[in-house]
């Protein structure tokens, strides 16, 4: 009778969690959900402990209700150990307007203003308001996924905001347009930067609205290839309005788990990187065995995007993509995904036999399903999005 009672109850418990995946947010309509929680405590980083498996991203989960914490804690782990901080600016520093079909956002803080400005690529087909798909730097997925379909397309230019590499007399760090409104902030890096500048878009949308732009934002993705694919990981894993991330080829730095690829040779590990992107203290202090103090991984970023929409693209023809490290990474990332009962909101494709950012058609219905799912509302299914070559690790 036990059994049957503790059967019973499982399968209500199970049944509940698949019922409250259901019902949990596609995409929130602030930011940051958890902006009002207080950041962890963060250590020295010689203070840190000596964590040899991946850390666990559901530590003191035990619910959704709990999920809001626990991510803002990894957010903040990532900020003050890896990228640097992304500043929240206040609606009222935000102005918008549109010339034509190009998108003008400035953003004014200690004085200062930045200006950002991106042409929207309308669809042929549809109705407006059209849900949105913006470029981090660029779109590098096929034009054909979207010529049939009723969304619309824009770039996030992020020199905008800081130079790519930040190289050069006059593009050293500290020395960018981002670093006039907040001059405290010049050891930040790139990235952080950039996903503070794709946000601002986001913010000039919602102020002048769908009958202005044409565009629904509660229908936004983003995506980009190798450097920039890892921008749209961090564009999408900090701003929780963003209803679908697809990062194509990040390599390390992105989706890749810092700790595998730290045992590879060959690859973009944490040691062989480009620190521009990243806060430099993050090579100083978790350079070669001490990537096991860093208090977090790369699929804890993954994990920043639940309970919306992630796919990752792979490819494992270019050995310092580390895309075996990406894919031990992504398996652990799902678990937060599974927990939640909406395993179906997360997925991988990681397939050779084309070149670099060249997606090739074989990997088009991953990406379209995606597509179709979490930006026009389909009934689509992608519960079993897992495809990954046999060369990988399993």
């Amino acid at each position: 009778m036990r059994l049957i009672s503790t059967i019973v109850l499982c399968c209500a418990a199970l049944c509940a969690q698949a019922q409250q995946g259901g019902q949990l947010p596609l995409r929130y309509q602030v930011e940051n959900t958890g902006a009002a929680f207080a950041k962890p405590a963060m250590p020295e980083a010689s203070q840190l402990p000596v964590i040899k498996d991946l850390p666990d991203p559901l530590k003191g989960v035990n619910g959704f209700s709990d999920w809001a914490r626990r991510r803002s804690e990894i957010a903040a782990l990532i900020q003050h150990y890896g990228i640097g901080e992304k500043p929240a600016v206040k609606k009222e520093h935000i102005k918008a307007r549109m010339s034509g079909d190009t998108l003008i956002v400035d953003v004014t803080v200690n004085g200062q203003t930045l200006t950002l400005t991106s042409e929207i690529r309308y669809p042929k087909t549809g109705k407006a308001p059209y849900p949105l798909m913006i470029g981090s730097s660029m779109i590098a997925l096929p034009r054909q996924l979207f010529d049939d379909r009723p969304i619309a397309t824009m770039n996030f230019h992020e020199k905008q905001v800081n130079d790519y590499g930040q190289w050069g007399k006059h593009h050293e760090r500290g020395e960018h347009n981002f670093d006039r409104l907040y001059p405290h902030l010049k050891d930040n890096g790139a990235y952080s930067e950039w996903a503070w500048g794709f946000s601002r878009l986001i913010d000039g949308l919602e102020l002048l609205g769908p009958e202005i732009t044409k565009i629904d934002t509660k229908h936004i993705g983003v995506t980009g290839c190798s450097y920039a694919g890892k921008m749209a990981l961090y564009c999408g894993a900090f701003d929780e309005r963003v209803a679908l991330t697809i990062a194509q080829e990040p390599g390390g730095g992105g989706a890749a788990a810092w700790r595998y690829s730290h045992l590879q040779d060959s690859v973009e590990n944490l040691d062989k990187t480009d620190y521009h992107w990243f806060l430099e203290s993050q090579l100083t202090n978790f350079h070669g065995d001490s990537v096991y103090q860093l208090p977090y991984d790369q699929h804890e970023l993954c994990a920043l995007v639940c309970p919306r929409a992630l796919l990752l693209l792979g490819n494992p023809d270019y050995k310092w993509l580390a895309d075996d490290a990406m894919l031990v990474s992504a398996k652990a990332a799902k678990k937060v995904w599974e927990r939640f009962g909406i395993a179906d909101r997360m997925g991988w494709s990681i397939v050779g036999g084309h070149g670099h950012c060249q997606l090739p058609e074989c990997q088009w219905p991953e990406v379209l399903a995606f597509l179709d799912k979490f930006l026009l509302g389909k009934d689509t299914n992608t519960n079993d999005i897992r495809v990954y070559s046999k060369t990988l690790i399993k």
